[in-house]
Order: C-alpha cells, then structure tokens, then sequence
C-alpha cells in the first residue's frame, strides 16, 4: 500500500456517510505495497469506534474492480475471513474520491506475522483450500491480470535494463512457461477465483486466549480466474522461503501444503505440475518487481521491493525440481 493521492478528511467523510459508517475520528495514510492509494480510518458511530480501509485504485479501472469487490463480499458471505466491502443504500461497492475510483473495506483484526512458523503455514494453507473451495460458485469471471499473457507482453520491455545474466534466466523461463500453458496437464488443472497475490503480509493474524488465530487474508486487486495451483505456489514461494537468505524452510512448507491438501486433496496434474508452477510464480513476481523498479511511479509514501530476491528464487526453482516433488508428495 501507498499514497499516491491525497485525500482530505471532508473528501472521506463524504464517503463514509454515503455509506452510514458514522463520523471520521482518523485517517491515516498506509505505507507499503505499490499499486493503490490506502487509508486506514477510524470512525464513531451510536457511540462505538469501527476500523475501515478506504482505498483509491490508480491503476485498475471500472470495468476491472467489480469483480474483485464482489468476489471479496462473496467469500465473506460463505464464511472465509477477508474484507468485506460495504455497500451503499443501493448495493453499490465502488465509489469515486478525487476523481478516482474507491471502495471501503472493514478492517482486518490483528498484525501480519512476517517470521511465520509451521502452525502459521498450516492456517493459511486451509483458509487458502477453503477460498478456493467458496469460490467455485462465484458468477463473475475476469483473468489473471498478471499471468502469462502479461508476462509476454511485459518482458520485452524489461530486456534493455538487464545484464546478459538476467536475459538468459527470464528468457529461458518465459519459453518454459509457454510450453507448459500449452500442454494437456495444465489443461486440466482445475481453476476458479485465486488471491495470486498471499504473501505473509497480506494476511493477518492474532493471539486469543494464548493461542494465534488467523483473522483474514485481504489485498485481494491481483485476483483473478487461474489455476488453483499457481495460488498455492505463489503462497509457498513465500511463506517457506527466508528472506534474507533463500532458504527453504521444509517444515514450513509441509505443513502448508499437508493443510491445503486435508481440505482440498491434489489432483494428479496438480501433482505433476507443481515445480513447474512453483517457477511460475517466482518468474511473475520478478517480473513485477523489475517493473516497478525500473518504470516507477511516484508516491507519497512508497518502498520499491528489491527484485533480486526472486531472481535468486527463480534460478533455485528452476535448478532445484525436486523441492516440487518432494512438496507433491506431502500433499
């Protein structure tokens, strides 16, 4: 999250009556992530304090954004813990501030956990297979908006600003990825909506009565209609890798994928294709992250992620299948 356009209290307190969410008490700019403009607000209404996240979307359009804010009151809806949007007296979600477009989410309890462990990867694992298990029957279809398509279209442009190295790596993984879009076993991976975006920071947790509850996944404006698999990829590319250093933690990744699999058992071609998927995703991020470092824009309030950690994961992913395998078998 962001600040790329400035909202003044009476532009949010517009919104938030329209809404009858009660009256502003805060409104504080959020910093990280890249893409929109976020606000964390606070507001009092029949004597009581509510938390909401008022977000301005820089990049994605009108025609885009239903689909995310209705597939987020969708999942609420059947019980999955992500924020809901709020609607106005005639069911609308999306609004416009400062002649762009908005929405009003409520506020996840609790804090990201940035050093999970096992029992951490175990909860996302499940809500992730119970998400993808409530959105089979969402209505609204839209595409990944980052996957391959974008990244034929978004690699060329990179190429002048890399080193012989790093044209090699991208080049190479971009043909591979091709080639296994183009086959039956990815065919046959089943799909429907996916976060394609769940890393630890988006994800939310607290501690009740001693023990740590997940309490929500949220940031859901990269979803899309994709194969399930690459949701879980883009997770465990995450949530078991160190940051610092690369290092795949095993434990952390078992107990992910054992708990995605409890609720939604693997089907042979997600077996199958699992290290292939595990490089797609570290490819898509170090796409974007060269993008975003290279062909900025400006903010407010913005820190770039260093796109040298998925090149590095990238070149495991694709060195090292038998981190897929050994994954495929925990499942």
């Amino acid at each position: 999250m962001a600040v790329y356009t400035e909202v003044s209290a009476d532009e949010a307190q517009a919104l938030l009556r329209q809404l009858q969410l009660g009256e502003l008490k805060t409104l504080q700019g959020c910093v990280g992530g890249i893409e929109n403009t976020n606000y964390f607000v606070s507001t009092e209404l029949e004597g009581k304090t509510f938390d909401y996240v008022l977000t301005l979307f820089e990049r994605l359009t009108l025609i885009e954004l239903p689909f995310y804010l209705r597939l987020m009151k969708h999942l609420a809806q059947r019980g999955i813990p992500v924020p809901e949007p709020n609607a106005n007296a005639q069911g609308e979600l999306l609004f416009e501030v400062k002649g762009k477009p908005a929405a009003v989410v409520n506020r996840l309890r609790g804090k990201s956990e940035l050093n999970p462990g096992p029992a951490h990867c175990a909860a996302v694992g499940a809500t992730l297979a119970r998400m993808h298990l409530a959105g089979r029957d969402f209505s609204m279809s839209q595409p990944n908006l980052r996957g391959l398509s974008w990244w034929n279209a978004t690699v060329p442009v990179l190429l002048p600003h890399l080193n012989p190295g790093q044209t090699a790596l991208i080049q190479s993984e971009l043909a591979y990825q091709n080639h296994i879009a183009a086959s039956s076993t990815y065919a046959a991976l089943p799909r429907g909506p996916i976060h394609a975006d769940l890393f630890r920071d988006n994800v939310m947790f607290e501690t009740v009565a001693g023990e740590t509850q997940l309490t929500g996944f949220f940031d859901f404006y990269f979803a899309g209609v994709d194969n399930w698999l690459f949701d879980l990829a883009v997770a465990l590319n995450d949530w078991s890798i160190d940051l610092d250093t690369g290092i795949q933690h095993t434990q952390n990744a078992r107990s992910l994928i054992a708990a995605y699999s409890a609720i939604r058992p693997l089907q042979s071609a997600e077996r199958a294709l699992l290290s292939a998927m595990l490089r797609a995703a570290a490819l898509r991020f170090w796409i974007s992250r060269l993008w975003d470092c290279y062909l900025p824009r400006e903010a407010s309030l913005l820190t770039p992620h260093d796109p040298i950690h998925f090149e590095y994961l990238l070149h495991q992913r694709s060195t090292q299948p038998d981190v897929g395998a050994m994954l495929a078998n925990c499942a």
